[in-house]
């Protein structure tokens, strides 16, 4: 009787170890507009796969300037096409891996509940003393807010007014916090249950800016990676697609 049952318990224990053996860690660059949904998708990603997500999330343009000086990433997570592309061309990313994951949207956001009028009238009107954007030469929902601003005449304006975040998570922070009346944030920071979910916000037209399409790409370190490729095709399944139209991203 005790045979069967010692054959058992090592069955079971080489199963376990072949689960801990097979399981491993994803060191992921993600843009900061991204880095709270990918937060909310890591819970399930974790639990089917078994491997675990490591984060650093930032400005696309940083991430990319610490990909070139060596950073272990394995994935990238931009936040726009270009940046991913330029890391294929100069051989720092695998080769035919990049795709777009998400569709960003830009929003004129404010914490006070009646400043952002629904057609963003309230940047004519002059009514506020600082409006916050990221860094557009660092992040690309900074450059969509400059082009919209272009487009609306309004640039030279109201750049003495700007309050520059390093990233669109500390452009969020300013504008949280008041420290900015307003300022354009990516509508995945405000967006709940199908709508903005506080404070005022005004959903900045598409054909103002250019596409704020959001690239994923494998990088080196992570090409010989299972866990790595998990996440990406992981990326690409209905599931996340769902979470992601949660968040206010439109899917390509």
């Amino acid at each position: 009787m005790q045979q069967p049952y010692a054959k058992l318990c090592a069955t079971l224990l080489l199963t376990l170890l072949s689960g801990v053996l097979h399981a491993d860690e994803v060191r992921v660059a993600v843009a900061a507009n991204f880095a709270a949904p990918l937060k909310a998708l890591a819970i399930a990603f974790e639990k089917d796969s078994g491997h675990k997500l490591l984060l650093s999330a930032g400005a696309s343009g940083k991430l990319y300037a610490q990909i070139k000086s060596g950073a272990p990433f394995d994935v990238f997570l931009s936040a726009d096409e270009e940046t991913p592309a330029k890391l294929e061309r100069e051989g720092n990313a695998v080769a035919g891996s990049r795709f777009t994951y998400a569709v960003g949207k830009l929003v004129l956001w404010s914490a006070q509940a009646d400043l952002v009028d629904a057609q963003g009238e309230v940047l004519k009107s002059g009514n506020f003393s600082h409006l916050a954007l990221a860094a557009p030469n660092l992040a690309p929902y900074g450059a969509a807010a400059v082009q919209t601003l272009t487009a609306l005449g309004l640039l030279g304006a109201l750049t003495p007014r700007f309050v520059l975040g390093e990233s669109i998570g500390q452009t969020y922070s300013f504008v949280a916090s008041g420290n900015a009346q307003l300022g354009f944030i990516a509508l995945s920071q405000v967006y709940e249950m199908g709508r903005i979910s506080k404070g005022s916000g005004w959903i900045v037209p598409a054909q103002l800016y250019h596409p704020l399409r959001q690239d994923a790409v494998l990088l080196l370190a992570g090409r010989d990676k299972p866990a790595a490729q998990a996440l990406l095709a992981f990326l690409k399944t209905q599931q996340c697609k769902t979470v992601l139209r949660s968040f206010g991203y439109e899917i390509p």
